[in-house]
């Protein structure tokens, strides 16, 4: 598996048991916020680059847990491969802080999927740092790393 591909796992945001709601825990968000989570979930787990494209700040930065760093069109490139496959995950120990123009959103994720024709599974904290501008949200930075095996 691509070290890139398995990292940019990353930058995730919330869970995806439901692709057209947002979750209960993030109602207490911003609607537009809330939605605008949502739709970056979606877009990871169905490779959908376009919807990436407007998620993703033009000057993001991914630090992956490899400790390698990647910009937006790495990590839209990463996302969209062909041999790519992200199942839905779930976020647990969640973080969500809001403050005026920004929030943080962040957990641990069990990320399994397929890379490379071959499967992966790893288990990752991570944080997304949500930025508002001009009436829209985007993630500006990501920061995932593996949490050890108990």
């Amino acid at each position: 598996m691509k070290g890139a591909r398995l990292m940019l796992l990353l930058a995730l945001g919330s869970s995806l048991l439901h692709a057209t709601e947002v979750p209960v825990r993030h109602r207490q968000l911003p609607a537009d916020l809330a939605a605008a989570v949502a739709a970056y979930d979606r877009a990871q787990v169905s490779g959908d680059g376009q919807a990436l494209a407007r998620l993703l700040a033009d000057d993001y930065v991914l630090m992956n847990s490899r400790l390698q760093v990647e910009d937006k069109a790495e990590f839209i490139r990463d996302c969209t491969a062909p041999d790519w496959k992200l199942q839905p995950f779930v976020v647990e120990q969640e973080v969500v802080r809001h403050w005026r123009h920004g929030a943080v959103l962040g957990g641990v994720a069990t990320l399994q999927g397929m890379s490379d024709g071959a499967p992966f599974k790893v288990r990752l904290r991570f944080a997304d740092i949500w930025r508002e501008r001009d009436g829209r949200w985007q993630v500006v930075y990501s920061q995932a790393s593996r949490v050890p095996p108990p």
